[in-house]
C-alpha cells in the first residue's frame, strides 16, 4: 500500500478491499447452507455470516490501523491467532488510493477515527432469501461526522463479457464523490423506500403524509440508500428507533458524498463518535438532495416528531 496517501484515503482503500473479502464470506456461508442462526432479540437475528464477516473486517482493519476505534454490530473481540490468515486483508483498492484527499481531512490521525461496521446489513432478509437486500457496511467518521464509507453488495451480479462476477462495491468520500457505479437522477414521481419488516402505526403515519406515488418496502439501510443512489426511490422514511449507528454511518457518508442527505426524522444529524449511543432513537430520513429532504421533513407532522422524540 502507498504510505504516501493520506490516512483517510488509505483507510477507505483498505475498507473497499476488506468489504469484498467479507462479502465472499457471506456468500460462502450461504452456499454451504449452514447459516448458524441465533436470535439476539425479537426480530433480531445473527448468523455465522455476521460473525465471520465481522471478524474478517475488524481483524484486517485493526492490524493496519491499531489506534482507530472500530465498533462492530456483533461486538467481536478478535484475539491474535483467532482469525484465519485467509481472512486478513492487507491489500488496498488502487483506484481509491489515487483519490485526492479533502484538505479538511489531510491532518486526521488514527486516534481521531471511529469505524462503524455492519458485517451483514439485512440479516433477516439473508435468512429469508432476499439476497439482493444484503450489504456489508463500513463507515468512517471523524469528529463524530461520517466522512467516508463503503457499501458492498455480496450477491450483486456483474455481467462482463459473458462472465458473471458476484459482488459490487460502492464507496463515497466527503467533498470528492462516489465510485463503483454512476448515480442516477431521482424518479419523476415521489417514490418512498421504507422498512420491509419493522413497521408500526407511527411508521405508517409518516409514510401516509408523504403523498407518494409508490412505497417500496425492502430490507437493510444500506440497500435503501442504494435505491436512492440508483434512482429507484426519492426518499427513505423510517419513523422508528430500529436502526443503529452501524446501519447508517456508511450509507450516510456515501449518500452525502453523492449530494444527498441523511438525518433523523426531526432533521438532526446523528453523531458517530466512539461514545455515541448506538441506537438511532429518532428514526431515519434520507433523500437524494436537500430539496427532497426538506419536502419530506416538512410533511411530517410535529405531533409525530414529538411522539418519536419522547419515546
Amino acid at each position: 500500500m502507498s504510505v504516501s496517501a493520506p490516512l483517510i484515503v488509505r483507510l477507505l482503500a483498505s475498507s473497499v478491499s476488506v468489504a469484498g473479502r467479507a462479502g465472499k464470506i457471506v456468500r460462502d456461508v450461504m452456499s454451504k447452507g449452514e447459516l448458524g442462526i441465533v436470535e439476539k432479540g425479537k426480530d433480531d437475528y445473527q448468523t455465522e455470516a455476521d460473525r465471520s464477516a465481522e471478524k474478517c473486517i475488524v481483524a484486517s482493519l485493526s492490524k493496519q490501523y491499531p489506534k482507530a476505534s472500530i465498533i462492530g454490530e456483533e461486538d467481536s473481540s478478535v484475539e491474535e491467532g483467532e482469525v484465519s490468515p485467509d481472512w486478513i486483508v492487507v491489500d488496498a483498492d488502487k483506484e481509491v488510493l489515487g483519490l485526492e484527499c479533502p484538505a479538511s481531512l489531510k491532518g486526521v490521525k488514527e486516534e481521531d477515527i471511529v469505524v462503524w461496521v455492519d458485517p451483514l446489513d439485512g440479516t433477516s432478509e439473508y435468512t429469508q432469501g432476499f439476497l439482493e437486500h444484503v450489504t456489508v457496511l463500513i463507515g468512517i467518521s471523524v469528529n463524530e461526522k461520517p466522512v467516508a464509507g463503503v457499501i458492498h453488495q455480496p450477491f450483486f451480479k456483474n455481467q462482463t463479457g459473458g462472465e458473471v462476477k458476484m459482488g459490487r462495491t460502492i464507496w463515497g468520500l466527503s467533498e470528492i464523490g462516489v465510485g463503483g457505479f454512476t448515480p442516477a437522477p431521482p424518479p419523476g414521481s415521489l417514490i418512498i423506500t421504507t422498512t420491509r419488516s419493522h413497521s408500526n402505526p407511527v411508521v405508517e403515519k409518516a409514510l401516509q403524509v408523504m403523498n407518494a406515488a409508490q412505497v417500496l418496502r425492502v430490507g437493510g439501510a444500506g440497500y435503501k440508500v442504494l435505491q436512492l443512489l440508483e434512482g429507484q426511490a426519492s426518499v427513505y422514511v423510517f419513523a422508528s428507533p430500529g436502526c443503529k449507528k452501524w446501519d447508517t454511518c456508511a450509507p450516510e457518508a456515501v449518500l452525502s458524498a453523492a449530494g444527498g442527505k441523511l438525518t433523523d426524522i426531526l432533521g438532526n444529524f446523528y453523531k458517530y463518535g466512539a461514545s455515541a449511543s448506538k441506537p438511532n432513537k429518532t428514526g431515519v430520513l434520507a433523500a437524494v438532495n436537500d430539496e427532497l429532504h426538506s419536502y419530506a421533513l416538512n410533511r411530517i407532522p410535529q405531533e409525530l416528531k414529538d411522539t418519536l422524540a419522547n419515546k
